[in-house]
């Protein structure tokens, strides 16, 4: 079977895990802020966007929607604290078998690129500690839509300017540990990869109705 074009893959559980960095760092902003304590878990779940998780946190720790302003403040906040706390975050590592699984995809000539609900500095951010960057060529985040669906279309756009032509189903693999992750990618008709490696667990995953499910990358990737 031939493979894929392109990979997208999520970061947050999937390529890393931050250690928490996160949502100590939606709590610094919010108490900086708003003085008021935030618990982004307490409030949204696993696979919505910064977008989403700022401001249904912001409804419900303040309990009235957020003006553009004060959720620009909000971001700016945030990932301040973000670039900070990620580099003494001592639960920060790399998820088991990313590198090499990155190594044998792009040495097989498959384009790489990151999908992300977080805005693209926070996605940058969470990247720097352990060198990922380097292997995706481009990326569709968060701050691009609130709907994952949609940043993943995005994304399978640039992989096609990227590549020359329209690129369908099984021509992009969409990388993630959720369900939201496997939705979207069936939303734009792209082939869904999911890692039990985040707090769903692989029986989960299959009954989201992924094409492929790994425990981890430490498994043999799909058809490269």
């Amino acid at each position: 079977m031939a493979g894929p074009i392109a990979v997208l893959f999520d970061i947050d559980e999937t390529l890393v895990h931050t250690g928490g960095s996160g949502a100590r760092s939606w709590a610094w902003a919010f108490d900086r802020l708003h003085g008021v304590a935030a618990d982004i878990g307490k409030h949204t779940s696993a696979g919505e966007t910064d977008p989403q998780v700022g401001r249904e946190t912001f409804r419900a720790v303040l309990g009235r929607e957020p003006s553009h302003d004060e959720m620009a403040r909000l971001y700016a906040a945030y990932l301040w604290h973000l670039a900070e706390d990620i580099r003494a975050s001592a639960g920060y590592r790399v998820m088991d078998g990313v590198e090499d699984t990155l190594r044998r995809i792009t040495d097989a000539g498959i384009i790489l690129g990151l999908i992300s609900g977080a805005m693209e500095g926070a996605a940058r951010i969470k990247m720097e500690p352990g060198g990922l960057g380097r292997y995706f060529v481009f990326g569709a985040y968060g701050s691009d839509s609130p709907d994952r669906a949609e940043i993943t279309r995005l994304a399978m756009a640039k992989a096609a300017r990227l590549h020359g032509h329209d690129l369908g189903r099984s021509d992009v693999y969409v990388v993630g540990d959720t369900p939201r992750d496997i939705e979207a990618a069936h939303a734009a008709n792209a082939t869904a990869v999911g890692v039990a490696s985040g707090h769903y667990s692989a029986a989960e995953l299959r009954a989201a109705e992924a094409d492929h499910v790994l425990t981890s990358l430490t498994e043999p990737f799909p058809h490269t």
